[in-house]
């Protein structure tokens, strides 16, 4: 169920008509308490979206009773007009709850430009159809409602000893770092006060969709909220509770990148004895968003110069000439001179891991991404149309 497994919560998803293929894409969820704590991290991006404007004014008191997200529009680039749609739609599910609008955080995702008049119309009707249809089981057609360009709903659980915490997430393009390129809503039924929650949020965030770079693009909309409802009435260790949102968002995030447009490997890039934990993000990252690197990997040629090419462009230290590079299992490359032959490689399967010894340090990271398919392409070429 997942917004809906941890004890009081309701959701609701429901078709409001913003997408044309019929399908759900209003979505709300509704903190029933006893506690409305809350935290939230937003995308990076200078380019905020009319959403990210409010909702980051709604989190600044750590109380959110309710989120209602949409598909089929960003409502981003959309002028004034677009500022009031976020904030009628705040208010609609306010009174329609009994609640306070700035209580209410707003979330929407789709095409940029998107949010005129039919849009607010479809928007807040569905809000007028998602508030009577709340309930417990409403978690797994919230997550539906959120859905773009996934081929499938992403929803985890983790359990904790007497509470738990439910997520869903989407995301299929747009995968890469800043906090938080998708939409994610995390409900916990712990019993913490908005300043834990903040801390376990960003350390979450920062090992795990922080380091999700699908296609090195940043969206202009997107967030991570996490909200807690106390009704365990338990009160785990910031430690413990830590842990738990950490493995819950390293579930969901798997799940992004295996639905990524059009990928067809998912490529896991692990860099260790590096000299911070910062230059083993920023080694990994740069081969990820290498689009030679990632089409030799569609192609399955372990194309290992590649790596070697990108590492150079980084300000990591290490020796460019004493670098092992290991790609499923095989090392390829050992002290920057070619060891074990590339045709021992096989990388056929979907997963594929790449790692890389800097032999500078102790330190290690591992940054997730994909191939550059023909199919990924074409997607995105056509997004808009």
């Amino acid at each position: 169920m997942s917004v809906t497994h941890a004890a009081g919560f309701a959701a609701a998803g429901v078709v409001a008509g913003l997408k044309s293929t019929g399908k759900p894409d209003v979505a709300l969820v509704r903190n029933l308490g006893p506690s409305t704590a809350a935290a939230v991290v937003f995308t990076s991006n200078r380019a905020k979206a009319n959403p990210i404007l409010w909702s980051q004014q709604v989190i600044t008191d750590g109380i959110v009773e309710a989120i209602v997200l949409n598909s089929g529009g960003a409502n981003c680039y959309t002028g004034a007009f677009g500022f009031q749609t976020t904030h009628a739609t705040a208010e609609a599910v306010g009174a329609g709850l009994g609640i306070s609008a700035g209580d209410v955080l707003v979330c929407s995702t789709g095409l940029i430009g998107v949010g005129g008049q039919d849009f607010r119309d479809k928007l807040l009707a569905g809000v007028a159809s998602a508030i009577p249809a709340l309930g417990v089981g409403g978690g797994h057609d919230a997550a539906l409602a959120i859905m773009t360009t996934d081929s499938k709903p992403k929803e985890a659980v983790v359990e904790g000893a007497g509470w738990s915490i439910g997520g869903m997430a989407k995301g299929a393009g747009m995968l890469a770092p800043g906090l938080a390129t998708m939409l994610v809503v995390l409900t916990t039924d712990a019993k913490l006060d908005p300043g834990d929650l903040d801390s376990a949020l960003r350390h979450a965030t920062r090992v795990t969709f922080d380091r999700l770079d699908s296609d090195g693009c940043m969206s202009t909309n997107d967030q991570v909220s996490l909200l807690a409802s106390g009704a365990s009435g338990v009160t785990p260790s910031l430690e413990v509770f830590t842990a738990a949102v950490t493995a819950l968002c390293a579930d969901l995030a798997a799940q992004l990148q295996a639905d990524a447009e059009g990928a067809s490997h998912n490529i896991s890039i692990e860099t260790i004895n590096a000299a911070s934990e910062d230059e083993a993000v920023e080694v990994g990252r740069s081969v990820a968003r290498n689009n030679l690197f990632k089409a030799a990997v569609f192609g399955n040629d372990p194309n290992w110069g590649r790596v070697l090419a990108a590492i150079g462009t980084t300000s990591a230290q290490f020796d460019p000439y004493d670098v092992d590079v290991t790609m499923n299992g095989v090392r390829v490359c050992r002290s920057g001179e070619p060891d074990e032959p590339s045709d021992a490689v096989d990388l056929t399967p979907r997963a594929t891991h790449v790692l890389i010894d800097l032999k500078v340090g102790t330190a290690t990271a591992t940054i997730l991404t994909n191939d550059l398919t023909h199919d990924y392409v074409h997607e995105n070429s056509a997004y808009s149309s």
